[in-house]
């Protein structure tokens, strides 16, 4: 005889019930389980995936500020140089200006202007003849008065200073408007 036997019918059935519910309910767990381990490595993926992927955007972004810092770099040492450039082309206009003016104050240069011999409304005439410090050939010329002479060349200075700042502004201009 067997002890399943002994035991009664009813009771027998609410064992064999009992240990189906177990043997579901354990499966079920187990499923659950599984299901959960699965689950759990597909968002780990993602994760580590995305992780990846910020990692990724993060380089780029920095590669491109360090491009346009660069850019930004290079421009300015470009508009430095041309800003060198330029100084030193105003400064050497001021000391050529002031070299004239310091020959035109001694005597040592004299400013003249050619007259138009075929203008009949001059009436006077200047002499042609050259001086003891120089020679004239051709045409008639009239020396000009020293402080008018200082002031033509404070002209001329202004004019020249005013065409240097013109080139300098125009290089700024075109060094930031190009891309590079």
């Amino acid at each position: 005889m067997r002890i399943v036997d002994l035991i009664p019918a009813p009771y027998r059935l609410l064992a064999q019930g009992v240990l189906l519910a177990g043997l579901i309910g354990g499966s079920a767990a187990l499923a659950w389980q599984v299901q959960d381990w699965r689950y759990g490595r597909q968002l780990e993926q993602q994760a580590r995936l995305q992780a990846e992927t910020f990692n990724q955007l993060t380089m780029a972004a920095v590669a491109q500020q360090q491009a346009e810092q660069d850019k930004r770099l290079a421009l300015e040492q470009r508009l430095s140089a041309n800003e060198q450039t330029h100084y030193r082309a105003l400064s050497d206009a001021q000391r050529d200006q002031g070299r004239l003016r310091d020959r035109l104050a001694t005597a040592d240069l004299r400013l003249s202007v050619l007259l138009d011999s075929t203008d009949a409304a001059s009436s006077r005439t200047v002499s042609a003849t050259t001086s003891t410090g120089g020679m004239v050939h051709g045409a008639t010329r009239a020396q000009l008065d020293p402080a008018h002479a200082q002031r033509i060349i404070g002209i001329t200075d202004t004019g020249d200073q005013g065409l240097i700042a013109l080139a300098a502004c125009q290089a700024y201009a075109k060094e930031v408007s190009t891309p590079k």
